[in-house]
């Protein structure tokens, strides 16, 4: 199961949530003998190439959350909700729950909401 932001979900929350949410990072293979665009990922966010954001992080980040999952065709499939300004907003049905976490962040700023 996918447990963080890939890198392009990564760089787009970069530009929307603070940076000190985030609770890991993206960083460059210093490694002379790797090749030149080769990352990894750290439980760091001091010194970053790019902010990461884990599953926690990001349930911490919208407000009265909420997951759901369902079993489909023997995938799991999962939807988050959120409750905010007397309303709640749905995602889109996903088969990892930092999609739909992403995904529901992205809708709340849009939305101007965050």
């Amino acid at each position: 199961m996918k447990a963080y932001t890939d890198i392009n979900q990564s760089k787009k929350l970069a530009k929307i949530l603070p940076l000190k949410s985030a609770d890991m990072g993206w960083y460059y293979s210093r490694n002379p003998q790797a090749a030149r665009n080769q990352m990894w990922v750290g439980t760091k966010t001091e010194n970053a190439d790019i902010p990461c954001w884990s599953l926690a992080a990001l349930l911490d980040y919208i407000p009265q959350v909420k997951l759901d999952s369902i079993k489909q065709y023997d995938k799991k499939l999962w939807r988050c909700c959120a409750y905010f300004a007397s309303d709640w907003y749905n995602s889109n049905w996903c088969d990892n729950p930092v999609d739909v976490c992403y995904e529901m962040i992205l809708k709340l700023y849009e939305l101007n909401l965050l």
